[in-house]
């Protein structure tokens, strides 16, 4: 899939790329993609070995440059997002006497009054009116109170004002009781996912553990199948240690031998430099007449040497017969005593 992938890619950005088949070979699919990719100037610090899996941080860098590319090669430009506008809906609620507060009531009828241009009851006439009344009441003196106002004429001003009397309370985003009810929502919605999923979960979870068991038993199987050549690998390392830490040893000590060489060659060619310089200048045949008599005196010594040298060879011949007539002699005196031990047997048994 990723190979497919990254073909597409490199094909959408311009470069002709071949789409990989079943049987090609993998190593040879993954070359030519990273060398695709460098060819855009993209930099490649990874070991190709890391894309045969198809999955992993190096196969995501690899498909975000192509994609990339892609997308420079077609002339494609993001543009700024467009939200799109929410209408939230009104909803009639029933009207609560106990939760509503006055202010409230007032604030919605000025808002119904300037979008409907209706003819309500200003709700601050009737408070001060009320008030008024209040006020005289208290003013007059106590008597009997008596109705003068018909029943009819108040059911028909009643039936009159009543459509007018009506609140639509707007619903509010900040309301707890919205908020609440989302909860539940959620809840519920959690619920039932979470019974659907969890079945997927489960079989997802024995899938993985089957799969474990199987990965710790083949790693068991090839250790067991493995461990001689582990062994024999760990022998041979330390073997490679030894030699390496030897070759150390003698590689210094040749070094040394070199360096010691070069100096004595040094010295060798600034003798034979003042040689040169010496025998060149020198004419008479002092020099000679003594190298004349060193050879003689030489001749000499090896004359003596060579009488000395005869007669420690004599010397070393002489010790070595004794040495070889002592040994036959203790060879003779060792046998003749088991000659006589194992012929009185035989005397023995004839005379038996």
């Amino acid at each position: 899939m990723f190979c497919t992938l990254a073909a597409w890619l490199i094909t959408k950005a311009g470069h002709p790329f071949e789409q990989p088949q079943e049987y090609d070979d993998p190593n040879a699919i993954i070359s030519n993609v990273l060398s695709e990719l460098r060819s855009f100037g993209r930099p490649v610090d990874f070991p190709p070995s890391k894309l045969k899996a198809g999955y992993g941080e190096q196969v995501c860098y690899v498909l975000d440059c192509l994609a990339e590319e892609a997308l420079k090669y077609t002339g494609f430009s993001w543009k700024r997002p467009a939200y799109p506008t929410e209408e939230l809906e009104e909803e009639e609620i029933t009207e609560d006497d106990a939760e509503l507060t006055l202010n409230k009531l007032e604030e919605d009828v000025a808002e119904e009054e300037s979008d409907n241009e209706e003819d309500f009851i200003d709700l601050n006439v009737l408070k001060a009116q009320t008030y008024r009344s209040d006020m005289n009441d208290t003013t007059k003196q106590e008597e009997i109170l008596q109705s003068t106002t018909d029943a009819a004429e108040w059911n028909l001003e009643v039936e009159r004002v009543l459509p007018q009397l009506k609140v639509t309370v707007r619903t509010d985003n900040k309301d707890w009781r919205i908020h609440v009810d989302q909860m539940h929502q959620h809840k519920d919605g959690i619920e039932s996912s979470l019974k659907e999923t969890r079945g997927y979960l489960d079989k997802l979870h024995n899938e993985i553990s089957r799969t474990l068991e199987k990965i710790n038993s083949r790693e068991k199987y090839i250790n067991n199948q493995l461990e001689h050549l582990v062994q024999e690998y760990r022998s041979a390392q330390a073997l490679l240690s030894e030699a390496k830490e030897k070759y150390q040893e003698g590689s210094g000590g040749v070094t040394e031998r070199i360096r010691v060489l070069s100096e004595i060659t040094e010295v060798l060619e600034r003798v034979k430099q003042e040689t040169e310089e010496k025998g060149s200048s020198m004419t008479d045949g002092a020099p000679l007449v003594k190298i004349k008599q060193a050879l003689t005196k030489l001749k000499q010594e090896t004359v003596q040497m060579d009488i000395q040298i005869g007669v420690m060879e004599h010397t070393l011949l002489q010790s070595k017969l004794k040495e070889k007539s002592n040994m036959t002699r203790d060879m003779h005196a060792t046998m003749i005593p088991e000659a006589t031990n194992t012929q009185e047997p035989m005397l023995f048994k004839l005379s038996c």
